[in-house]
Parts: structure tokens; sequence; C-alpha cells
């Protein structure tokens, strides 16, 4: 999508948006449209008995004095709770509506409501960001003939189609385009980790996916080593390479460095699990459901997605990103229920469900990190328990942290972003839950605290170093729709980190 801001109106367009809060003035608002369109719109808002509150939207086909389709005004909800979330937020509801009338040329004009605590270029940057975030299809496999002649890059009858140009119209137009470029990065970076995601596993190989990596840090001024399977095996991977020995698609590790601190600070690292496919190996999946496990490197896609944005947008920071590519799938060659590997820590696992993958590929991460970079915080993503998802629903991601600050950050980072975040408990009580008698742990505790008995088992390879872990299992892949997200992979994990990182910028 192309992004323009100016202070004069376009002549021409298929959808013109104007916003309005609730119990705002609805003539202040209309006031930049001809006389006969701001008539039709105030009557039609008024028949509908518009107030502005949050969701709501009139859409009105546009008279003929205008050369355009539709008119759409919708609801900013209340001034005081209109945060730049909700701003953004706001922005995805446009884009949905445009894409619903299949509007490719959207004009946008926007004002910042008297009373909300952004200023004008703030504001109008939000919203053209929500559109931005909001306007995404994954349909490169898609053969159908569109109704605008193309083959798989518009519409299908009755599908909605992307907005492929947005005009801002504003005061604020220079203040807003600056605002907009480091937003404009970050949408560009969620769309890749929801590209990432959506591929299937056919196509997204461990080496294809390293191959994707390498090819964005190249582009984006990132630092790469791809480690093959010969420097794994140096570099003593062996729970991750365990995990992938059943697949003719060999693992890869990918590690990703970003210098924008100006100096040789300790960096923050982020290590995601990355599982191309996951057909639970010797402890095979139930085939119902086992096609969305193409989804379980949703870790590894946010890792990627955030060091692709944080370079975009000249983060002041150092940062680490790392990513176990795996795939564990079950011939002659996997590993069994009941072997025992020899993490790259030193610690010995006994695997009793080949399942119970994501941990094993994060362990040697960790550590590899740990010994490698000495990180001043490191940050785990993974798709990893499906009792997180009975715990918390699709809602939220479960959060275990050894450090309260840190905990405390991304929770704050989650609320100002919409990825939230639920803290649950990490305790040495725990810990009998997984000690085994024939090795120093077992890859599984039972039925009981699953979520949290796999973090406990991570736990043991961070050493001292202040650590998260998000088990993404509910929010990464066929999450519940939200208003900047209509995706089945959903890039989630990119905003949020990418927030964290502003809140250490500024200190």
């Amino acid at each position: 999508m192309n992004v323009a801001f100016t202070r004069q109106l376009p002549a021409k367009a298929d959808a013109v948006v104007l916003f309005c809060a609730r119990d705002a003035v609805l003539e202040t608002v209309l006031t930049a449209l001809p006389d006969k369109a701001r008539r039709q719109l105030a009557k039609a808002a008024g028949a509908l008995e518009f107030s502005g509150k949050k969701g709501q939207c009139v859409e009105l086909p546009a008279p003929a004095e205008m050369d355009a389709k539709w008119l759409l005004l919708l609801g900013l909800g209340d001034v005081e709770k209109l945060s730049e979330k909700e701003a953004e937020f706001a922005g995805g509801r446009a884009a949905a509506a445009c894409m619903g009338k299949k509007a490719q040329e959207v004009v946008v004009l926007a004002t910042a409501p008297e009373g909300v605590e952004m200023d004008a270029a703030a504001f109008v940057a939000r919203i053209a960001s929500g559109m931005k975030l909001r306007n995404y299809r994954f349909d490169r496999y898609r053969t159908k003939r569109t109704e605008n002649g193309e083959n798989g890059n518009g519409t299908e009858k009755g599908g909605k189609a992307r907005i492929e140009t947005l005009t801002v119209v504003t005061d604020a137009a220079d203040a807003a385009e600056t605002a907009f470029a480091p937003l404009s990065a970050l949408a560009d970076s969620v769309h890749f980790a929801r590209d990432l995601v959506n591929e299937p596993g056919n196509v997204l190989t461990p080496k294809e996916f390293a191959r994707r990596a390498a090819e964005m840090a190249a582009e984006a001024g990132l630092s790469v080593e791809v480690l093959k399977p010969k420097k794994l095996r140096e570099e003593r991977f062996n729970a991750l390479l365990a995990v992938g020995q059943g697949s003719k698609n060999k693992p890869r590790v990918v590690v990703l460095k970003y210098d924008g601190a100006g100096d040789d600070s300790a960096p923050i690292a982020f290590i995601g699990k990355g599982v191309c496919f996951d057909s639970g190996g010797i402890s095979i999946k139930p085939s119902s459901g086992m096609e969305d496990m193409k989804g379980d490197m949703g870790g590894a896609a946010a890792v990627v997605g955030v060091m692709r944005a944080l370079a975009a947008r000249g983060a002041k920071v150092n940062a680490v990103g790392i990513i176990g590519l795996v795939e564990n799938m079950p011939d002659g060659g996997a590993q069994r229920p009941g072997d025992i590997v020899i993490s790259r820590s030193g610690q010995s696992i006994a695997v009793l469900n080949t399942d119970a993958e994501g941990r094993l590929v994060l362990a040697d991460c960790l550590d590899y990190v740990k010994e490698k970079f000495s990180p001043a915080r490191m940050i785990d993503l993974a798709t990893l328990t499906g009792a997180i998802i009975i715990s918390l629903g699709k809602e939220h991601a479960g959060l275990f942290s050894n450090n309260d600050e840190l905990a405390e950050e991304i929770t704050k980072a989650g609320l100002e972003t919409g990825e939230r975040v639920w803290r649950l408990p990490l305790d040495p009580a725990y810990d009998k839950l997984i000690d085994y008698e024939v090795a120093d742990m077992k890859n599984i505790g039972g039925r009981e605290a699953g979520s949290i008995t796999a973090a406990q088992f991570l736990q043991r390879f961070v050493g001292d170093t202040p650590w998260a872990h998000l088990d993404v299992a509910g929010t990464a892949m066929a999450s519940p729709k939200t208003d900047i997200n209509d995706s089945w992979g959903s890039g989630w994990g990119v905003r949020l980190l990418n927030r964290l990182v502003e809140l250490a910028e500024r200190g």
C-alpha cells in the first residue's frame, strides 16, 4: 500500500473516510466535504443515530459532485480513551470497511478530535499505521481469476480487495509523514512475519526459512550467520539436532545481529522457536488439526520480524536474534520416546514425548546466546504448549520471567500495543514435576501445570541472565481476528517487542 500525506483533497477516490469522536459536533468533521456530500452524510448519520461511539460506521454512496464511489464515517469512541493503540485500531476498522467495499484508492480526511492527548501528526500517523496493518491478505497461492482481471493478486468475486493507495489529507502533513515512517517500517515487518507463518510446510522448510531470513538481513543491514548441521554438531546443539533427525529437511540456526547503540553495550536477545512443521515425531499428533502445525514457527517469525523492524527504524540499541529451525518428523531415524540427549549446556534430558520438542530447540539456543553474547536480557517466544490455550484462551500470551522489572515492562508494552500478556508463576516447587531418575530432567511434566513445567524446563538453561518466556501458542496462529489483523498468521510479538525496545530507548 502506497501512503501519501497531503493538505489537498485529491480529485478522485474509490472511498473517502472521515472519523468522528463520540458526541463530537458532526458538522465540524464534515467541513472538508463538498456541500451536497456534507448534507447527505449528515442526513444519513442522523437517520442511523450515529453518535461517534467506537465501532459505528456509516457507509453512503458518494454524490455525483464527487469523483468517488463511497463516503465512510467511522466512530472513534470517547476522546479520553483515544490512545495511540485505539487510534491505530480505528484505522484498522476503516481499512476493513474500505476493503469490504473493494476500494483500492482511499482518501482519509484526518483531524485529531478536540481534547485528544496526541498531537495531530501522531493521531494521523496512527490512523495510517492501523490501516496499513489491516491491509493484508496472504493470497499468493490463489489462482482463481479475480474481478479486476488479475490472477491471485486482487479479489475473488465476493471477496475483499487490498487498498493500493492511501492518501491522508491533514494540515499536519509533513509532521505526520515523519511520524508515520517508523510505524510503516514496523507494519512491513509484521507483514513479513505473517507471510512466514502463513507459508505451508512444504515451502517453508528450515533451509528456506534460513534463506529468507538471510536475504532480509542483507536488505535491512543486519549481520547474519546461518549454522548448518556440521556447525551445529561442532557447537553441540545436540538437543536441537535430535528433534530434526527424523526429517530429510535438516535443521538450521540463524543468528541475526543489529548494532544500533553505537557502543559495545550488552545486547538484548530474542530467541524464537522455529519448528517449520511439527508432526509430533514418533509421539505423533492426531490427524485432526495437524495442518495447523505449519505455524509452529510463529516465535521464530516474530524474532525475524522484530529484528527487521529495529533495523528499519534505526533503533538505538544492540540486539541479537536467534532462531532454531527444525522439522519434527517420524521416520526410521527419528528420536524415540525414552531417548536421552545431552544438551549444549551439558545437562541431560530424557525425551519421554517427542511432541514436546520446542523446549529442546530453545534449550540449546538459549545456552548458545548466553555463552556467545552475554546479553543484558533474553526473551524467547514459542508456540510451546496447548496448555496455555486452556489457561488463557487466545486473548493473552503466557508470560514467565525470572525478573520482575522485565516482566513489568513486557506487560506495559503489551497493554500499549494490544498484544497482551498474562504472567504465570515460576517456582522451584514445580521442578519436581520434571526431575527424572536417570537424567537431569525429562521433557514433559504430566497433565498438571503444563505451561509452567515447560517454562521451568527453559529456566534451567538461562542462568542468572534476566529472562522472559512468552508462550504464544494461542496468539501467533489461528488467533482471534482483531481490528488490525484478519490473517491466520498474526505476526504476534513483533509490535510488542518493538515497543519493549522503545521503552528502553526512552529510559
